[in-house]
């Protein structure tokens, strides 16, 4: 199993302890970029879609709050990217 597969399946079991740099990484292998819009504020944008996905990169920890996660796994589903 690939390392990117692995990441897409723990963000499908919504887990408490989901970090940035797991999304990143995840988004990245799928074909976005991030772009930064200010503050904490960054976009994950698909060049080819034009899909974007916004999100407050989390500080001073990097876990993502569920519902960051939870909005993830919309866009993907959204965007076709899982079922």
């Amino acid at each position: 199993m690939s390392k990117r597969q692995k990441v897409l399946e723990r963000l499908l079991a919504k887990p408490l302890d989901f970090e940035w740099n797991e999304l990143r990484s995840l988004m990245e292998s799928l074909g976005y970029r991030l772009q930064t819009s200010g503050g904490s504020g960054r976009k994950f944008v698909n060049p080819e879609t034009n899909g974007a996905l916004f999100i407050h990169e989390p500080h001073p920890a990097k876990v993502l709050k569920l519902y960051q996660v939870n909005d993830a796994v919309d866009f993907l589903r959204q965007e076709n990217k899982i079922p």
